[in-house]
């Protein structure tokens, strides 16, 4: 029980990560991205073959992982500058979906779906299996950490009020001077690179990693950490990736404590509740669990 324990707070720190990550681009930005999974599994995919190919140290492999993110980010928001709203879902979503028909078609680079295995991790082998978990744990949520650290003080920095302002209204923006372009690249790419690092990890963790493994739907539990824990404001990224883990891992016991109810029937139970936690959440807290605050408004808040 410890084990699983200690498992599910080291994949709550892999959703903490994209949540911020997302939320730079999203919640301060305002570009909505479904492309999610894509630069997780550029992530992981980079690091692995790095480091099980070229025998490059952990430490180079994750910063390459993120390092591609970046990339990647940053030529998608130049690709996808002038779309907006569902066309620019679209586009993000196409160019996941992209990252796992080459993983799972370009054999001789990641093995396929046979995956790559065998991926090193931080004294994995030398030290106990719950030894290493504990190891990781504590690597993950430094990550997180320092992730959330530097995600909040960009927020509240003049470039996070000029990624606010474009949100709000680009075009104001512009008039304004802003290179609106620019900003937009420049959020995509330290979104992308969070998620990126996060991927990394995870294939350090896992030390198995198969395109099957980068399904949209992981997306679609990062998106709802962000709004369940509140767009736009980072310590929700980090409350909303936690308490969404807990609900998902939480319905899988009760679900399997009902009796005379098929496996079937408990996996439909089990995401029924899930659905109809979230839109209770959404329906009382339609700003999520911690709201965005900026300092626009607690000032205003402050004044008599």
């Amino acid at each position: 029980m410890e084990a699983y324990l200690v498992a599910i707070l080291v994949f709550a720190g892999f959703y903490a990560l994209m949540a911020i990550g997302l939320n730079v681009i999203w919640g301060l930005a305002g570009m909505v991205n479904l492309g999610l999974v894509g630069f997780f599994g550029l992530g992981a995919y980079t690091s692995a073959l790095l480091t099980t190919r070229l025998a490059w140290p952990m430490p180079l492999g994750w910063a390459a992982g993120a390092a591609l993110g970046a990339l990647a980010g940053a030529a998608m928001a130049v690709v996808v500058a002038r779309l907006r709203g569902d066309y620019l879902a679209i586009v993000t979503l196409g160019f996941a979906e992209v990252i796992r028909l080459v993983a799972s078609n370009e054999i001789w680079l990641t093995n396929g779906t046979d995956g790559i295995s065998g991926i090193p991790g931080p004294l994995r082998g030398t030290v106990p299996p719950g030894t290493f978990n504990l190891v990781f744990l504590g690597l993950v949520w430094g990550v997180v950490a320092v992730a959330f650290v530097v995600a909040a003080r960009l927020s509240h920095s003049p470039f996070g009020r000029v990624l606010r302002a474009v949100r709000e209204d680009e075009d104001v923006a512009a008039v304004a001077g802003k290179p609106v372009l620019w900003f937009k690249v420049r959020a995509f790419a330290i979104g992308a690179a969070v998620i990126g690092l996060s991927g990394a990890l995870y294939a350090h963790y896992n030390a198995f990693i198969a395109p099957e493994a980068f399904a949209p739907l992981l997306t679609i539990y990062v998106v709802l950490a962000l709004t369940a824990g509140g767009v736009g404001s980072m310590r929700g990224a980090v409350v909303g990736a936690i308490l969404l883990l807990l609900l998902i891992e939480g319905t899988r016991f009760v679900a399997g404590a009902m009796p005379g109810v098929t496996p079937v029937q408990k996996a439909a139970l089990r995401e029924g509740v899930i659905a109809l936690s979230l839109i209770l959440l959404l329906r009382f807290r339609p700003n999520g669990v911690i709201p965005e605050r900026t300092r626009v408004l607690a000032q205003a808040k402050e004044t008599p």
